[in-house]
This record gives structure tokens, sequence and C-alpha cells, in this order.
């Protein structure tokens, strides 16, 4: 692919110095994905779906990248599990993380396979997404 996409990544880390994870996700991305156009505020929330003692740290971003979708989804794989992130959530199970990259948006695509669905199908459900999200928009 030579086109450049613009996609939009949701961040969170609810675990240790959540806004030095947000940040390192941030370079992460940068330095394997593409361009950082833009960056929301970070922003303090509630734990969404379970149970935890810890807020989260959220933010988006918007990047623009050279990637097809499922190579961007490896690759947002990849930096979760060098940060340290060892577990996904599954089945609508989740639990405290180190980071966790969402795809949100990837120019006006609309994929629907198994490991992957875009736009991502519970953003519109979740404030901690739409509200930075609607912050950065292009």
């Amino acid at each position: 692919m030579t086109d450049s996409h613009l996609v939009y990544l949701g961040l969170g880390s609810n675990m240790g110095d959540k806004e030095a994870h947000i940040q390192e996700a941030v370079e992460k991305i940068r330095e394997l994905i593409g361009d950082v156009v833009r960056q929301s505020a970070l922003y303090v929330t509630e734990p969404w779906g379970f149970e935890s003692e810890n807020l989260f740290v959220n933010a988006v971003v918007a990047c623009t990248t050279k990637m097809a979708p499922r190579r961007l989804l490896r690759t947002t794989q990849q930096i979760e599990r060098e940060m340290g992130r060892t577990e996904k959530s599954v089945g609508g199970r989740f639990h405290d993380r180190i980071i966790d990259i969402d795809i949100l948006l990837y120019d006006d695509l609309h994929i629907d396979y198994p490991d992957l669905k875009i736009p991502h199908p519970l953003m519109y459900q979740r404030d901690f997404v739409m509200i930075p999200l609607r912050e950065i928009l292009l």
C-alpha cells in the first residue's frame, strides 16, 4: 500500500504510571505505525465493564499510516505486548491493563472480521472514547 490512511486509536491504562504508559504508547505508535497528527487531552475515567479500584487514563490519537488494517491490528497488539500487556480482554471479560490500544476508525472503512471490527463496535457506548475522539476529529 502506498496510500496514506487516517486512523484513530483509543488508548487506555489503569496500572502503574498511567500517563507515562500513554505517552510511551504514543511514541511507539509514531515509531512503528505512522505520524501522530493529533492527540487528545488525557481523561481520567472509571473502569468500564468490570470492577477495579484503579481509575483509567484514556486518550485518542489520530495518525496517518500506510499499513493495511490487519497489519495495523498486529502492530498495535505488538506494542501492547512490548509494554507488558500479557492478556487481552475476551468475550466481554475485561481486566486491569498497562496499556490498551483499540482501532476506532480507519478512513471510512467498515470491517467485520471475527478478530477486527471497524468502526470499533463499542466506541459509541463509551464516553472515555467519544469525548476525546470528538476533541480531535479531523
